[in-house]
């Protein structure tokens, strides 16, 4: 199970809130990846938070400066509407592109970056939110409701060439109080692509209540790597030591 440091910048500040809301900063996104790849992070994952609202992306200098120095998959999203954007990304030093708003406004889009760059490019990026319906998609960093169900949408972004699968709890993001389990369940059981969680960790017994449920590809952390409640090395030896020896 990949563990991966999730950082969500805005305006060359990482950020970090609670529900995608009331976002503060925590630190220089370079000097913040440096730190997780030093200490260990199988993964970094970039996200310009504002870049679609904004129409715009320019966090491509971050990842031309950290691919330069950090030797560990990275992936970017935010505001990527094009090929020609994904191939600035994938030029500028990312492995993969995350995509969201563009894909619910196109689904076509996956299908086309599938196609050009192959399915391992492609992580679909689902911002999840419990309704009365039961978990909806949302756009534009969880403020913009899409009345579509991520049961279906899941299917469908698997069916149009997604790689993986990335899953934010808005209900649990930046609370600290645990992973949406039934969620979580209910992607994995709906897709056979690779799903990567993220949202709610705050101690490692959350990764437990999350793994008798499911069998993910990938943990996300942000709030608790920030603000240093816990160091990448505890959560790596506690997966390690629970998980990944028979």
């Amino acid at each position: 199970m990949r563990v991966i440091a999730r950082l969500d910048i805005k305006n060359e500040h990482v950020i970090k809130g609670i529900h995608l809301e009331g976002l503060r900063k925590v630190g220089n996104p370079l000097d913040m990846a440096m730190d997780y790849y030093m200490q260990g992070i199988d993964e970094l994952l970039f996200l310009d938070s504002v870049a679609s609202l904004y129409n715009r992306n320019n966090i491509f200098s971050v990842i031309r400066a950290a691919s330069e120095k950090v030797f560990v998959p990275i992936t970017i999203g935010g505001g990527l509407r094009k090929l020609s954007d994904v191939e600035e990304a994938l030029d500028s030093g990312a492995d993969k592109v995350a995509i969201n708003t563009s894909a619910i406004q196109n689904p076509a889009f996956i299908e086309e970056i599938a196609t050009k760059y192959g399915s391992q490019c492609v992580v679909a990026s689902i911002q999840a939110k419990h309704t009365q319906n039961g978990w909806e998609a949302y756009t534009e960093s969880g403020r913009e409701k899409t009345d579509i169900l991520v049961e279906t949408w899941c299917k469908q972004l698997q069916d149009l060439g997604a790689g993986e699968l990335l899953i934010t709890s808005i209900d649990k993001d930046g609370t600290k109080l645990g992973f949406d389990v039934e969620l979580m369940e209910m992607v994995n059981n709906s897709v056979t692509i690779p799903v990567l969680a993220s949202g709610g960790f705050g101690k490692l017994e959350h990764i437990d209540a999350l793994c008798e449920k499911t069998n993910l590809s990938g943990l996300c952390f942000a709030s608790a790597l920030h603000y240093k409640n816990i160091e990448i090395i505890n959560i790596k030896e506690h997966i390690k030591n629970k998980y990944e020896q028979h």
